[in-house]
């Protein structure tokens, strides 16, 4: 028989533990297993972002109603088979967290009345919630990372011009880490068929042309949670969205945003950034910068637009 007290600790058990004679205590040689992220946490992350996108009127708190929900490929497989439930599991957290928001305590009510303060109820902005799970079409997301999207139908803003607004919350959850992007679409389209500018630019699937018949339109490489209206094919230097033109229905001058990370130039020069980072949250500021009737428009300098005023 052979005395295992013998026999060194790291040779009995071989193929499951070894010594590194560098390192002092034993290592696994096992492969890391991909990240998952258990599907409640999924249910909490859009609880999350609801809060996010909370929106104050006069007599009530409008939640979004509409989202959707990007993941891994794999994760999305995994979870494929109960999607269904996961979605009415979702809807019925929406459903609770607005009830638990709108449950105020005694004492607050009574500090409101005797303020005279309206008790503001949230409600969904709709009749129903409605939900969508999507795997990543881009390949972008790694094992484990959640991308939501919701929309909020914002009022109209007659002093601005503008019609209904749509606003989008986007939170992205990588690892520890979660980022917040909000934007803001505007409802400006003119006349259909109405060109109002053209745009020209050669990029690595090579030369392009789109024609503006809407007052609003996004520039940028896309991909998941970054909807452009201009998608540019070229290295990461261009940003997800990078830009934004912007037509003033009441004036027809045109005005740049810039939503880069390297920025962008105007006629070889840099233009502010368009946006405040606030707690984590890029919000679109007022620095728009007024275009020219034609100009050569470079996104991180590796990028050009030509851009032109339709007469």
């Amino acid at each position: 028989m052979v005395d295992l007290t013998l026999i060194p600790y790291t040779h009995r058990f071989q193929g499951v533990v070894s010594r590194d004679p560098r390192m002092s205590s034993p290592r696994m040689d096992l492969k890391a297993a991909p990240a998952r992220r258990p599907a409640r946490d999924i249910i909490d992350a859009v609880v999350d972002n609801m809060r996010k996108n909370l929106e104050p009127l006069k007599y009530s708190t409008l939640a979004p109603s509409r989202y959707t929900v990007y993941l891994h490929a794999n994760e999305y497989a995994r979870l494929e088979g109960i999607i269904p439930v996961l979605q009415e599991q979702t809807m019925r957290a929406l459903s609770d967290e607005l009830q638990a928001l709108n449950r105020r305590s005694s004492m607050r009510r009574l500090v409101g009345r005797l303020r005279r303060e309206t008790d503001h109820e949230i409600r969904n902005a709709a009749i129903d919630w409605q939900i969508e799970f999507l795997a990543d079409p881009d390949g972008d997301m790694k094992e484990g990372d959640l991308l939501i999207d919701s929309e909020l139908i914002l009022p109209a803003s007659p002093e601005l011009g503008v019609g209904d607004r749509t606003r989008r919350i986007t939170t992205v959850h990588s690892g520890e880490k979660t980022t917040t992007r909000e934007s803001v679409a505007r409802d400006q389209a003119v006349s259909p068929g109405a060109v109002t500018a053209r745009v020209e630019w050669d990029d690595d699937a090579g030369h392009h042309a789109y024609d503006m018949v809407k007052d609003s339109v996004s520039i940028g490489r896309g991909g998941v949670g970054y909807p452009v209206d201009i998608r540019i094919t070229a290295s990461p230097d261009v940003s997800r969205e990078h830009v934004r033109f912007r037509r003033d229905s009441a004036t027809g001058r045109f005005f740049l945003l810039d939503l880069s990370s390297l920025g962008t130039t105007l006629n070889g020069r840099h233009v502010p950034k368009g946006y405040d980072d606030v707690d984590g949250t890029k919000q679109a500021n007022a620095n728009e910068t007024a275009l020219p009737d034609s100009a050569r428009i470079g996104l991180a300098d590796t990028v050009f637009l030509e851009f032109s005023i339709s007469r």
